[in-house]
């Protein structure tokens, strides 16, 4: 399904009140099958990628128009599937967009990763054209689960990737190995190359292109006005968290989980539990950042003025809720599970 919520927001360095938060939900399209992302066109239309392994253009108000052909083959087995889309900074000259999918191994499908696509995307002829998969997690693992997979460009038209842990308990310490894209937050070229100025770490940084590291599967990136780059992580059985990705920061995973106040790991700015929260994708709008909870089935707004506070709407009145995203006119596009 997806919504749209007008928002009118009033921020003080405060927390939030509900009374200060005013939302007209509009439900605009309840065809859609687990839909994961979604990236506005210039023009107002927009795409939407189904974990299946689709993607579909809408027009403005929701409707489908067209099924997009030329998507790369997903492994949709478990949590994986055809994930998130963005377009390219440069997408009113070049037509580029940018896909990430799980990608099986061609000799042993049990072994997947997370992948990110690149193409230009012919609307007229509602197809992908010139895919090219530019940068791949590494290693492929024997799991189903945690592949992270946001997307968003920075000031400087660098991809941020995020690349869960891979779940399986034998791999999960792997968060915390540089030479392993387990659990890391990355930076790249858009041709998959570790992107200038990174932390200088050391091993096989040069090609993984981390960031950030420590972390169990983040699946909410947006940068605010500030330059800030918040993300949404989900815990095991304790915390949920909210984090700023510091470069070259360690966020603890599996060593720690939530607030822990431990020399070495950058706590969250704000934690919940699991079972009111799952965190997947955030919007920032009017100085507010919106997050998308699956599990908690509610969307949660945090005041950026005082991030460690928290209005929850919506709870329980449209189920798992996987991404938010703001629209050009200030509104907020939403996609449940």
């Amino acid at each position: 399904m997806a919504l749209s919520l007008s928002v009118s927001v009033s921020v003080s360095a405060q927390a939030v009140q509900p009374s200060a938060i005013k939302l007209q939900v509009t439900e605009l399209n309840n065809s859609l099958q687990n839909p994961w992302g979604l990236a506005f066109l210039p023009d107002g239309r927009m795409l939407v990628t189904e974990r299946k392994g689709t993607l579909k253009l809408l027009n403005a108000n929701g409707q489908m128009l067209a099924l997009i052909q030329g998507v790369p083959e997903v492994n949709a087995e478990g949590q994986g599937g055809l994930m998130d889309v963005v377009l390219d900074p440069a997408f009113a000259v070049n037509q580029r967009i940018y896909l990430t999918f799980s990608e099986s191994d061609a000799n042993n499908t049990n072994r997947t990763c997370t992948a990110v696509l690149r193409a230009s995307l012919n609307v007229t002829e509602s197809k992908l054209k010139d895919g090219v998969v530019i940068y791949r997690q590494i290693p492929k693992v024997n799991s189903s689960g945690h592949f992270g997979s946001r997307l968003v460009f920075d000031r400087n038209g660098h991809l941020f990737v995020t690349l869960g842990d891979r779940q399986s308990r034998s791999e999960r310490v792997h968060a915390q190995d540089l030479s392993r894209g387990n659990g890391k937050v990355v930076r790249i070229t858009t041709d998959g190359k570790a992107a200038p100025a990174n932390p200088q770490f050391a091993e096989r940084n040069a090609q993984i292109g981390i960031w950030s590291y420590g972390h169990r599967n983040v699946q909410g990136l947006a940068f605010d006005s500030a330059g800030r780059l918040w993300a949404t992580e989900f815990g095991q059985d304790t915390w949920d968290e909210l984090n700023i990705i510091e470069p070259g920061g360690n966020y603890g995973w599996p060593q720690v989980e939530g607030i822990a106040g431990q020399e070495g790991f950058i706590d969250p700015v704000q934690q919940w539990r699991p079972s009111d929260a799952s965190p997947s994708g955030i919007a920032i709008a009017a100085d507010t950042l919106y997050i998308a909870n699956l599990r908690g089935q509610r969307l949660r707004a945090v005041p950026l003025a005082d991030p460690s506070t928290a209005t929850e709407l919506l709870v329980g009145e449209y189920g798992r809720l996987r991404d938010a995203v703001a629209a050009p006119d200030g509104s907020i596009w939403i996609l449940t599970n």
